[in-house]
């Protein structure tokens, strides 16, 4: 009998891919589904940006193999971006790498720096890929508590209590998913230290920097980081470009070159014609993120109503594709969220999928259309 590999035993199907099977079977039986789930942009990219794409594909050679590496373009493209909206230097040649989408950064990084058996910090609540790129790997997942009260950042003297010594790899990711919370100055300054004085590879997963956020920062500024630590962004939620795939790695021309081999190995280059579109979009000017703000600060003043009505309480300082809110101490977060899909057809995430931390709240995202929010919350009301 063929089996299945061991690594899987601890690895279970995407919480997002199960759910959503469930939710189109309910649509194809005729129910008005409304998803307020998943965090992945309705909106149309910037106009310049599929423009780029379509005049690539008559390009000589647009349909060949491109580089591991990413067109010269992209990368200066990358740089410049960095340097204009978080003050951090780059070198385009040995700094930069364009990834398929930030979330294969996850596996490449992992299967670079850890060995079977070294322990990575995962914050809980968190990205739920963070613990099960981790399984795949063979190395040991280890939690490290964000609550309400600590607005939702690390305790490192609480870390350091508990012994570092197989630590290799620390994920944060700030602004954070799903709570909204921004980093201050001194918890980036803070996790550089921590990082040096243990050893530790710190890496700042970064994709929502730009929504709803007044303070855009990257760790790469603070002093001392370059040594220590490693950068994912992407232009999925900040361009709504999550289907195209562009994310980006940035950090010490070491640890890049050590992911290169992982990467290299995996795929064949990004498609020529995405590359382009990827370079108009960061060079947009500041007009574009003033718009999709705009549309998404409409769209949170609903979600808050919406957050009311199911009597939750929320944080309006908070950040990011979504408003995280706390249900009554009486609620569970699973049974209520599948009760409101069932008897009003809305589907809201349960903060449990992001941990044990998640216990008690739920996430209800932006990306839909402000006519489905306001729909959603007349159903509700």
């Amino acid at each position: 009998m063929i089996q299945i590999a061991n690594r899987l035993q601890n690895v279970e199907e995407y919480y997002f891919s199960k759910k959503l099977r469930e939710v189109r079977l309910l649509k194809s039986q005729g129910k008005p589904i409304i998803n307020l789930g998943i965090g992945s942009p309705d909106l149309n990219p910037p106009e310049r940006v599929l423009n780029a794409l379509v005049e690539t594909f008559n390009e000589e050679g647009a349909h060949k193999y491109q580089s591991y590496q990413g067109i010269p373009e992209l990368r200066e493209a990358i740089a410049n971006f960095y340097k204009r909206y978080f003050n951090v230097p780059l070198s385009p040649l040995t700094e930069i790498l364009p990834l398929m989408g930030s979330k294969e950064g996850v596996l490449h990084i992992s299967m670079a720096f850890l060995n079977e058996g070294d322990e990575v910090l995962i914050p809980n609540p968190g990205y739920p890929t963070y613990q099960s790129v981790t399984n795949l790997v063979g190395a040991t997942p280890v939690h490290y508590d964000l609550t309400e009260d600590n607005n939702w950042l690390p305790d490192l003297i609480a870390l350091e209590k508990r012994g570092l010594e197989k630590v290799k790899l620390m994920w944060v990711n700030y602004p954070h998913m799903p709570t909204g919370a921004a980093a201050t100055n001194k918890l980036f300054e803070d996790l550089i230290t921590f990082a040096k004085r243990n050893d530790i590879l710190i890496v700042n997963d970064n994709p929502y920097s730009f929504i709803l956020n007044k303070y855009p920062r990257s760790i790469l500024k603070y002093n001392g980081a370059s040594e220590v630590c490693l950068e994912l962004n992407s232009l999925s939620k900040t361009f709504n470009m999550a289907g195209w795939r562009v994310g980006m790695l940035l950090g010490k021309s070491e640890y890049i070159n050590a992911v290169l081999r992982v990467k290299s190995n995996m795929d064949s280059g990004m498609f020529l014609g995405i590359q382009k579109g990827a370079i108009e979009a960061l060079n947009c000017s500041d007009i574009w993120f003033l718009s999709l703000n705009s549309v998404y600060e409409q769209r949170r003043k609903i979600a808050w109503q919406i957050a009311e009505a199911l009597n939750c309480t929320y944080d309006k300082g908070s950040t990011g594709l979504f408003v995280w809110a706390k249900l009554p101490d009486y609620l569970d977060a699973e049974e209520y969220i599948d009760l409101i899909l069932k008897e009003r057809s809305i589907f809201i995430t349960p903060g449990t999928i992001f941990g044990s931390n998640g216990k008690g709240y739920i996430r209800i995202s932006l990306c839909a259309p402000q006519d489905e929010l306001e729909e959603a919350l007349a159903r509700l009301t």
